[in-house]
């Protein structure tokens, strides 16, 4: 009875140190970070962040509510004051806010003076490339 125990427990110790040595020896499967990054919602099979197409009726603010006084006003007919409000609010933008701001901007009927419509292009397009 005495010996069966003895073989009882080499067996269970012998078990034991295996499955330590096999789990060591295992390689780690990698982590698969499922996060979804900043730039993209990930909802879509392309990523639309960029489109400059405006899918809703509802604006995105950038902290730029003051720029609704400009709803209807054409480029020509922008003050200076007025053109240096909008460069102001673009200069604060991020790279990856810039293409959101654009449809809030359209969606609000507010025009963009040339450059700035250039420059806003401009890092849509290199964001997209």
């Amino acid at each position: 009875m005495i010996a069966l125990l003895i073989l009882l427990i080499v067996v269970a110790a012998v078990l034991m140190v295996a499955t330590i040595i096999n789990r060591r020896n295992k390689p780690e499967e990698p982590v698969v970070d499922m996060a979804v990054p900043e730039e993209c919602c990930g909802a879509h099979e392309v990523c639309d962040k960029d489109s400059l197409l405006a899918a809703s009726a509802k604006p995105e603010y950038f902290d730029d509510e003051e720029l609704d006084s400009l709803a209807g006003i054409s480029p020509e007919n922008l003050t200076e004051n007025q053109q240096n409000m909008l460069n102001d609010v673009f200069l604060t933008l991020k790279e990856n806010e810039v293409a959101s701001w654009l449809k809030s901007l359209q969606i609000r009927n507010i025009q963009l003076p040339i450059e700035i419509r250039e420059q806003a292009l401009m890092i849509v397009s290199e964001r997209r490339a």
